[in-house]
């Protein structure tokens, strides 16, 4: 070949094959496949429910808890099909300070209940940040040896702020739990607030947890939270701490006996327990039994669930109103408005109250 020619060139690449691509075209299609989840029907939950199944357990708690309408209409058919299979459980709420060892005691307590043939739930409630709605949701793991039985069922939930560290549809999930035949329910809530009455309201036996050396602070334990425990358990009562639970709980029941009889007839009781040794845990049982025994023979116990069905109209009814107000659009604009305006000094939150009222129910804006 002649080197001096115009268009040569000592390197030549020949155009070679050209290789596929090594990723899948059709890869985010089979991924979002692959994570979608499945819509379930009203018969599917139902039937999964019935038959204790787990995953669809909680995939109809998951489904109460949502905030999507069509969620929201599905879970109310679903609840309304359950509610015949429901109310044949003994519901339990536990309350006291942080560090009381609430968790621990459920899972010794709930580990011995399964003994006596009990079927147990657990719907511990995890308190959530106001700013982001996070929360721990630790209790599965701290109930480790009671998660994996295969009769208890645990569903740790956040209270998403509600009063009282309650979640919203907690008495929704009982239902479903109940109908799928679990026999004891257990609420764990959050710490000693203002709003345990919302737990105590929604169970049939109510129980608060303290520790040992509480005696000195007993004048700080609000009044209210003591009046409406039927059962007050002293925990960690074991090794150099058994004798301060005794004097506190002589204390406590010394405190006790200033109130009132309530409508129960009930006189609650004081134990000293120890979850970690499984000391009291039989007595607190056998206490539990008790009450319900009288409660159910003088009549209390159905005179309550029905008070507690009551409540339940009465709940739904303010929470109904307050996400048909809050989802209105023109509601969600003037709401905006009216917003600024009141940063602004220009009207008072009052002032602004009663004219998005107007615009709600007027159609006034």
């Amino acid at each position: 070949m002649n080197k001096n020619k115009k268009n040569y060139k000592a390197l030549k690449v020949n155009k070679g094959v050209e290789l596929p691509s090594s990723v899948n075209p059709n890869i985010k299609t089979k991924l979002a496949n692959r994570f979608k989840k499945e819509k379930l029907t009203l018969e599917q939950y139902f039937n999964g429910i019935r038959s204790g199944n787990k995953v669809i357990l909680s995939k109809a708690i998951t489904l109460i808890e949502s905030s999507l309408p069509e969620d929201k209409t599905l879970a109310k058919e679903l609840i309304n099909k359950c509610l015949p299979y429901s109310g044949n459980s003994v519901r339990i709420g536990i309350t006291g300070v942080p560090g009381a060892g609430k968790s621990t005691f459920i899972e010794t307590f709930g580990l011995y209940t399964i003994q006596k043939g009990k079927k147990v739930a657990v719907l511990a409630i995890d308190p959530s940040s106001t700013k982001t709605k996070g929360s721990i949701l630790g209790d599965k793991i701290r109930m480790e040896k009671l998660s994996t039985n295969e009769n208890v069922f645990i569903r740790p939930s956040s209270s998403a702020g509600t009063l009282g560290g309650v979640a919203r549809n907690t008495r929704e999930s009982m239902i479903i739990l109940e109908a799928g035949g679990f026999n004891l329910i257990i609420v764990e809530t959050v710490g000693v607030g203002q709003s345990e009455t919302a737990v105590s309201q929604m169970t049939d036996f109510f129980i608060l947890m303290m520790i040992t050396g509480a005696g000195d602070d007993i004048q700080g334990i609000k009044r209210g939270i003591m009046e409406m425990s039927d059962m007050i358990l002293i925990n960690k009562a074991d090794g150099d701490n058994i004798k301060k639970a005794e004097m506190t709980k002589q204390e406590l029941e010394y405190a006790l006996h200033l109130f009132q009889p309530g409508e129960s007839n009930w006189n609650p009781k004081v134990l000293t327990v120890s979850a970690i040794e499984n000391r009291g845990i039989d007595k607190s049982w056998q206490t539990i039994n008790e009450y319900i025994k009288l409660t159910k023979e003088n009549g209390y116990f159905e005179l309550n669930r029905k008070r507690q069905l009551l409540q339940t109209l009465n709940e739904n009814i303010k929470q109904t109103l307050i996400d048909t107000f809050y989802s209105d659009k023109t509601i969600g604009r003037e709401l905006k408005i009216l917003e600024n305006m009141i940063a602004d000094g220009k009207i008072t939150p009052y002032q602004a109250a009663e004219k998005l009222f107007e615009i709600y129910f007027n159609g006034k804006p």
